[in-house]
């Protein structure tokens, strides 16, 4: 079954196979020239060191991959983070509206994550269950029936 994105995009339901999201241009491309430009600024890091020409430059160059190697890894990890915040904060309304009551504090984050995926129908069940049986993200998931769709996704 296909479903409509709000931009206008068509994506397929997810299910627990297929609810990972990879975009190929900065999961694959940008990280493989960030490995290749990594690999050589080392590489002629080493040999301006064992030749004695260019140590300088090629320092710089080296710190200036460096430097995009950390902005590659927090560029993703900063939103993500906001992303875990906001999703806490959506699971916990709506498991509050559903059942009166916040959600389980031993639940964790990673498993509130997971928690977001289920429907409705079997949100308090699992959510009870991932708290009392400390279930990992990976488990809760596999065991949800029917995904909630998440059409906000890009």
């Amino acid at each position: 079954m296909n479903n409509k994105l709000t931009n206008g995009a068509v994506m397929k339901e997810q299910n627990y196979s297929s609810h990972r999201r990879y975009v190929p241009g900065f999961h694959f491309v940008l990280l493989g020239l960030l490995l290749a430009a990594f690999t050589c600024s080392v590489f002629f890091l080493v040999r301006s060191y064992l030749h004695g020409i260019d140590r300088v430059s090629s320092a710089v160059v080296f710190i200036c991959v460096l430097n995009i190697a950390g902005l590659y890894f927090y560029v993703r990890q900063f939103p993500v983070k906001v992303q875990d915040r906001a999703i806490r904060a959506e699971e916990n309304l709506r498991h509050y509206v559903l059942t009166g009551k916040l959600l389980d504090p031993r639940l964790t984050l990673s498993q509130i994550v997971a928690l977001r995926f289920a429907s409705d129908l079997e949100l308090a069940e699992l959510a009870n269950r991932a708290a009392s049986e400390n279930l990992s993200n990976d488990s809760i998931k596999k065991a949800i029936k029917t995904w909630k769709p998440d059409f906000e996704r890009a």
